[in-house]
C-alpha cells in the first residue's frame, strides 16, 4: 500500500504542479539528520516524500490533523508524528528521540503552523530545543510556491503551479548552556530560520528579512559565489 500511495502522491503533484528540486548534494550520505523547513501550505508535508525516495523519514504534524480519519490513515504510511504544538508533548518527543537513535530522518517546521501571509512567520523555540537534544546535523530546506492561495487559485484556472524545494548545506547547533537557556533557544531558532531564509526568494523571508544573521549568511553566500 505504501508504494501505491507514494506513486499516487507523485502523480498528483505532477498533475497540479511543476516541482523543481535542488540541493540533493547537501544531504548527508549516512546517519540520521533533521530537515528543517518553512511552512506555507497544506501540501508541504507530503512534499518531503515527493522529493526523497525514503521510508526512514518521519514528519511532525500538528495534532489537530489526528482528529481527521483520512489523515490518521495516511499517517500510518507516511510516518506522521502528531504533536501538540502548544503544550509540552513528552510522549511524542520521546518517540522522536527513539526514532533518531535508530538513524531515521526527522522533518520539522519550526514555525509550527502554516503562514497565512505567504512568507516566513516567527518560529517557535521547541524545534531548536529538539534539534539540540537530538545532536544531529540540520539540513535547511526552503519551500516556495506551495501557498494554499496560489495552489488553489491555479487549480481553478486549470494551471500548474511552479514549486521549488531547495536544500542548503547542513549545520549543527551547540549544546544548550545551563544558564540563559531561553535566550539561547531564541538565538538557535533564529539561526535555523535564517539558514532557511537565505535559500528563499526575498519575498518569502517575512519577519526574518531584516535579521542581522540572515544578512550575514547572505554575505557569506555571496563571497562563496553560491
Amino acid at each position: 500500500m505504501k508504494y501505491v500511495l507514494r506513486w499516487l502522491v507523485r502523480a498528483i503533484f505532477n498533475l497540479v504542479a511543476h516541482v523543481e528540486v535542488k540541493g540533493y548534494e547537501h544531504l548527508p550520505k549516512a546517519g540520521s539528520f533533521v530537515i528543517a523547513t518553512n511552512h506555507l501550505g497544506i501540501i508541504d508535508a507530503p512534499m518531503a516524500f515527493y522529493a526523497l525516495d525514503r521510508w526512514d523519514m518521519f514528519v511532525m504534524v500538528a495534532e489537530k490533523w489526528n482528529e481527521i480519519a483520512i489523515f490518521r490513515w495516511l499517517g500510518k504510511y507516511f510516518n506522521f508524528i502528531f504533536i501538540d504544538r502548544f503544550n509540552p508533548d513528552i510522549k511524542a518527543l520521546r518517540h522522536v528521540i527513539e526514532l533518531m537513535k535508530e538513524n531515521n530522518i526527522l522533518v520539522i517546521a519550526p514555525e509550527g503552523t502554516r503562514s497565512r501571509v505567504g512568507s516566513m512567520i516567527e518560529a517557535r523555540p521547541g524545534v531548536s530545543y529538539l534539534a539540540t537534544k537530538l545532536n544531529r546535523p540540520i539540513v535547511p530546506v526552503a519551500l516556495a510556491g506551495t501557498e494554499d492561495k496560489v495552489l488553489f487559485g491555479n487549480l481553478k484556472r486549470l494551471k500548474r503551479t511552479h514549486m521549488t524545494i531547495t536544500a542548503g548545506p547542513a549545520f549543527t547547533l551547540p549544546p544548550l548552556p545551563k544558564d540563559r537557556r531561553d535566550e539561547a533557544l531564541k538565538k538557535y531558532t533564529d539561526e535555523i530560520m535564517c539558514h532557511i531564509g537565505i535559500l528563499l526568494p526575498e519575498k518569502y523571508r517575512g519577519v526574518y528579512a531584516e535579521h542581522p544573521r540572515l544578512k550575514e549568511l547572505l554575505e557569506e553566500k555571496r563571497l562563496r559565489g553560491t
